[in-house]
C-alpha cells in the first residue's frame, strides 16, 4: 500500500488527482479484463504480466472493482503486487455498490448502498487486495435501494476512519455530484469517455470547476479505436464477450465508428503513434481529465497504448479529429475539447 508520498515514477507525466494529494500518471492500468468473466478467455498469468509490465513502464495506479470476475480481478491485482516493497507499490483504486448473488452468478448484480453492505464490501476488498487502506474508493453506480446521501456519508465515514484515502464516485450525473458535494468533497469521478462516447463532457466540466479529479474509462471504446476491429470480427465475437451485445459494435453505429477509425489512421501515421495511443491522447487533451484508465490482457497490448500518455495533440490535429467526427457521424456529444 502506498504511503502518503507518491510512489516512485518513471518517465510518464503525472497530474494531481483533484485535492487528494496523489499525483497520478496520465494513464492507469484498468483491471476489468483480469476478472475473466466478460472478455472471453483471459489467462491469469498473462494478466499478472500485463500489470507488472505497465508498472515497469512507469504507470503508478491500478483501477479495479470487486464485480470484475466476482472478486477475481482484485485477487489478480494482489498477485501482481506480491513481493513489491510498500513504498514502490502503485496506488490501488477500487469500487463498491454492486453486489452479486453467489448462487446465481449470471444474474444482474444489485445496486446496493446500505452502510452495512458497503462495510462488508470494503472489508472483502481490503482482504482480496492485501492492503490496509484503499487509495481511492468509488461508488460504482448510483444505488437502487439507498439515497445517495446515505451511501456517500458512509464513504466519508470510511475516509475519516482511515480505511480509505479518498472517497469518489463513478457513473454519476452532475445533479448527483451536486448532492454529494453538499455533504463532503467528491475527490474524483470515473465516467466513460472516448472520441466516440462523448456525452459525459458536462460531468467533466463540473469536476474541473469543483477541484474534483476525473479518471475516464474506456478511452479506446473497448478496442474499437485500436484499428483492430472489422465488421467481420464484430459479427464473430463470442457470446462470452460483452461487446457482442453492445450497440457500438453493431449496425449503422459500427459502420460510422469504423469509418471514423479509418479517418484517424493518417493522423496517427503522421505522429508515428498507434491508433490506441491517439485515442488515449484525445481524451487526455480534454480540460478537466486527470487520467485515463486503459485495460490490457497482455503485456503486448500495454505497448500498444502506453505512448498516449506522452502525446500532446496540436490544435490542428484536434480540428482534424473533430472534422472526422462530424463527417462520419460517429458517436455523440461535443466533437472538440472546450478552449
Amino acid at each position: 500500500m502506498p504511503n502518503d508520498s507518491a510512489p516512485p515514477q518513471g518517465a510518464l507525466p503525472t497530474r494531481a488527482l483533484g485535492k487528494t494529494g496523489m499525483d497520478i500518471t496520465r494513464v492507469g492500468f484498468g483491471a476489468w479484463a483480469a476478472g475473466g468473466t466478460e472478455w472471453g478467455s483471459v489467462d491469469d498469468a498473462d494478466s499478472v504480466r500485463a500489470i507488472r509490465h505497465a508498472l515497469a513502464c512507469g504507470i503508478n495506479w491500478i483501477d479495479t472493482a470487486p464485480i470484475y470476475g466476482f472478486g477475481h480481478s482484485e485477487e489478480i491485482v494482489r498477485r501482481a503486487l506480491q513481493g513489491m516493497a510498500a513504498a514502490d507499490r502503485p496506488y490501488v483504486f477500487t469500487k463498491c455498490g454492486l453486489v452479486w448473488d453467489e448462487q446465481r452468478l449470471t444474474a444482474a448484480p444489485q445496486r446496493v448502498g446500505t452502510a452495512e453492505s458497503l462495510r462488508r464490501e470494503l472489508d472483502a476488498s481490503l482482504r482480496r487486495l492485501g492492503v490496509e487502506r484503499i487509495d481511492l474508493y468509488q461508488v460504482h453506480r448510483p444505488a437502487d435501494d439507498t439515497a445517495l446521501e446515505v451511501y456517500w456519508e458512509t464513504l466519508l465515514a470510511f475516509q475519516r476512519a482511515g480505511k480509505i484515502r479518498a472517497a469518489a464516485l463513478s457513473n454519476h450525473s452532475v445533479a448527483q455530484l451536486e448532492r454529494a458535494e453538499r455533504l463532503g468533497h467528491v475527490a474524483s469521478l470515473q465516467p466513460p469517455f472516448s472520441a466516440i462516447r462523448r456525452e459525459e463532457a458536462a460531468e467533466i466540466e463540473w469536476c474541473r470547476a469543483h477541484g474534483t479529479g476525473v479518471i475516464v474509462y474506456s478511452p479506446m471504446q473497448a478496442g474499437l479505436l485500436t484499428g483492430a476491429f472489422t465488421a467481420e470480427r464484430a459479427r464473430t465475437l463470442p457470446a462470452t464477450d460483452w461487446r457482442s451485445r453492445d450497440p457500438y459494435f453493431a449496425g449503422e453505429a459500427l459502420q460510422r465508428n469504423l469509418a471514423f477509425v479509418e479517418a484517424l489512421k493518417p493522423i496517427a501515421a503522421r505522429r508515428g503513434v498507434s491508433l490506441g495511443a491517439l485515442a488515449v491522447a484525445w481524451v487526455l487533451a480534454w480540460p478537466g481529465v486527470t487520467g485515463a484508465i486503459v485495460g490490457a490482457r497482455t503485456a503486448q497490448q500495454v505497448d500498444g497504448w502506453i505512448g498516449g500518455a506522452t502525446v500532446t495533440l496540436s490544435g490542428e490535429e484536434l480540428e482534424q479529429i473533430a472534422a472526422a467526427l462530424e463527417r462520419t457521424g460517429a458517436g455523440s456529444g461535443p466533437v472538440r475539447p472546450p478552449r
